[in-house]
């Protein structure tokens, strides 16, 4: 499962013609794309009991469009890991009590609860989710970008900003901070990491955090990794050591994605770096 996982999470990540600043940029992304993954669709937008599996499918996709656990999908439909399913395949989506009102099976478990407080409290509501933060847009770039209330941002590291974001092809997709080899790197926030490695040219030492369904953040160039797959994080925890691995300069190359789009880091870190 975990093999799809990464292949899903870096073919993500190289969406939009990735790039860092510097001689060595990352290969196009023609070479790269192995099928559609995660980021090609929306979380939630499957709503159905079952699906039938087409070209290009893989369960963490599906499980990710019916908003469920990957491991719960596998077990509900009973596969093993590697997960193999093939087009025309039907799975199940959900169980027949998650199938009630027409409740996501993620706040399954809410929903159960509130409905065992409604039979003793008819004023009990069931319980809703709290709407997303409208997009922002901003006034000197033109660029729209969207906030994320549940998401606490900090610095990754306290070197200075030597490149900044840039929205043209050519220019980079994150920011760049010069700091000295063997300067800490920190979490920007709390997830799980879903990538550790050096597979891409490019990038050197790299390690990506997935922080909820629409962000994720990554970490290039690093001379040590001090955090495995899987592993959750919390925001300031220390996730590696700067480096110049496949850089030309000790920095770390930083990047914020919204949905597989490479964003703007300043527009969520916290005001006054310089």
């Amino acid at each position: 499962m975990y093999g799809h996982v990464r292949v899903i999470v870096i073919v993500g990540l190289l969406l939009s013609q990735i790039s860092c600043a510097g001689r060595d940029a990352p290969a196009p992304v023609d070479r790269l794309y192995q099928g559609k993954s995660y980021l090609d669709f929306e979380a939630g937008s499957l709503r159905e009991e079952s699906y039938q599996v087409v070209a290009g499918d893989t369960l963490y996709s599906i499980a990710f469009r019916a908003n469920v656990d990957v491991r719960t999908l596998a077990e509900l439909n009973k596969l093993r890991d590697p997960y193999v399913i093939v087009p025309g395949q039907n799975l199940r989506l959900v169980t027949a009590s998650t199938s009630q009102q027409g409740i996501d099976p993620a706040v399954n478990k809410e929903y159960r609860d509130t409905k065992q407080q409604q039979n003793s409290d008819k004023k009990v509501t069931l319980p809703t989710r709290p709407k997303p933060s409208p997009p922002k847009l901003d006034i000197n770039t033109g660029e729209v970008f969207v906030s994320n209330n549940d998401i606490q941002w900090q610095w990754p590291a306290s070197a200075r900003v030597s490149t900044e974001f840039s929205a043209a092809e050519a220019g980079s997709k994150g920011i760049d901070l010069s700091g000295n080899r063997g300067d800490p790197v920190y979490a920007a926030a709390s997830g799980k990491v879903v990538y550790v490695g050096n597979a891409l040219k490019g990038f050197g030492n790299l390690i990506i955090l997935k922080h909820n369904d629409d962000y994720i953040t990554a970490y290039a160039h690093n001379q040590q990794l001090l955090v495995t797959e899987q592993q959750w994080v919390n925001a300031g925890d220390e996730i590696a050591k700067m480096g110049d691995s496949d850089a030309e300069r000790v920095k770390l190359h930083f990047q914020v994605r919204f949905r597989g789009k490479s964003v703007n880091p300043r527009h969520y870190l916290p005001r006054g770096k310089q």
